[in-house]
């Protein structure tokens, strides 16, 4: 298995992609417990088989499940990716608090960085009336879920779960010739950011949740699949640290949480490993977002064989000149995103095709594979989720015409 491109410039996503209607609905059915797991399952099978095909017509290379298996709370959710853990791991009870809508404040100290909830982020803060404001479209839509807390030993216990996104994925690939599939799973550091009642240290919390997470990793990959390591952590964690940080707080603060990732990477090919880093999904001015300079020394420390990062958004296309002074491991390729999940506006396949260009101009053109900055699913309408990865696949078509003859 290979990630780099040989004849031109490959082409995925980062995950999730939106959920059907009648997908939504049984999922809202299982959670009432209306339908049995093994129902949700037979309909999980034929969405994937569905959302597989679509991507192959749309011109995706490297496909997955669309993250159907991660169970969204409604059409628009910018927390799937890490509330479908929850159901996966032992030693957790449930609360009523929504750490989007928590009005909980602590404080950090030098030297000593302390997580907050959403509300206490500085880009909230510094752009409150707009955050509270129900027509800005910050946030809008969202359902209120809960997130649980860790009061005993954290357990992997969602062998039956992965087991079936495994399984339909590989079904579904099968089904439509797709030669290459990945499946995205919570990094350690994310998982942590639940609150704890348990573990005496942050170090014991980051590799308990190394520990728990790495038999989903191992399932995915025991079955030929990439796993995606979904870790906005890396970089949204800092706008969640007041007073701010010094970034070598910060960075001592984060490298924990990579060594411990790469502990439960273990023994893994890199090459069925690609590591996603963004800056959180929700539509705000993201103006206390860290610079990806500060950052990628530490990313290329973990053991993948690819890296998706925020190429196309506002706040972050600029920074594709961070790779003229931080050299790529040799056999080893970015991702990065050529279309946005924040904005409504679908890239033209022009300036797909340049961003794309810009990249392999530092890189090399066999090292650049052509993404989205983040999920599209729960973020976007479908009809313009689906309108962006056919201008992706445009794009990367014009920037292979170009780089390969």
């Amino acid at each position: 298995m290979t990630l780099q491109n040989t004849d031109r410039v490959q082409t995925t996503h980062v995950g999730s992609l939106p959920r059907t209607p009648r997908l939504l609905e049984a999922n809202r059915q299982h959670a009432q417990s209306a339908i049995t797991f093994e129902q949700l399952t037979d309909e999980l099978a034929a969405g994937v088989e569905d959302v597989v095909r679509r991507q192959r017509e749309t011109g995706v290379d490297v496909v997955n499940d669309g993250e159907y298996g991660h169970t969204m709370s409604s059409a628009v959710d910018y927390g799937a990716w890490w509330n479908y853990s929850f159901s996966r791991l032992g030693g957790l009870t449930p609360t009523d608090e929504d750490r989007w809508a928590s009005t909980e404040r602590r404080r950090s100290s030098p030297g000593h960085v302390v997580l907050t909830s959403f509300p206490d982020r500085r880009d909230r803060e510094r752009f409150r009336e707009a955050y509270e404001d129900p027509t800005s479209g910050i946030l809008t839509g969202r359902s209120s879920t809960t997130q649980p807390k860790i009061t005993g030993p954290l357990t992997y216990t969602g062998q039956e779960a992965v087991a079936s996104d495994v399984r339909n994925l590989k079904a579904a690939m099968a089904a439509t010739g797709a030669e290459t599939g990945f499946v995205a799973a919570l990094s350690p550091g994310s998982c942590a950011r639940v609150t704890n009642e348990y573990y005496r240290t942050d170090e014991e919390l980051v590799y308990a949740c190394a520990d728990a997470m790495r038999e989903e990793y191992l399932a995915i990959t025991a079955a030929g699949l990439i796993v995606q390591i979904d870790d906005p952590s890396i970089a949204e964690s800092w706008d969640q640290v007041n007073p701010e940080p010094t970034v070598e707080d910060y960075l001592a603060f984060t490298r924990l949480r990579v060594e411990a990732l790469n502990h439960a990477l273990r023994g893994i090919p890199e090459e069925q490993v690609r590591f996603h880093l963004c800056w959180g999904s929700w539509h705000g001015p993201h103006t206390t977002d860290l610079e990806l300079k500060h950052l990628v020394d530490l990313m290329l420390t973990i053991n993948a064989g690819g890296y998706t990062f925020e190429g196309a958004s506002a706040r972050h296309a600029h920074e594709w000149k961070v790779w003229k002074e931080h050299p790529l491991p040799e056999g080893r390729v970015i991702i990065p995103g050529v279309v946005s999940h924040s904005t409504n506006v679908v890239e033209h396949p022009e300036l797909v095709a340049d961003r794309i260009e810009q990249f392999a101009a530092v890189v090399g053109r066999e090292n650049v594979v052509a993404s989205t900055d983040c999920g599209l699913g729960g973020r976007l309408h479908p009809q313009i989720a689906w309108a962006k990865l056919e201008s992706l696949t445009a794009g990367a078509r014009l920037a292979s015409e170009r780089l390969f003859g």
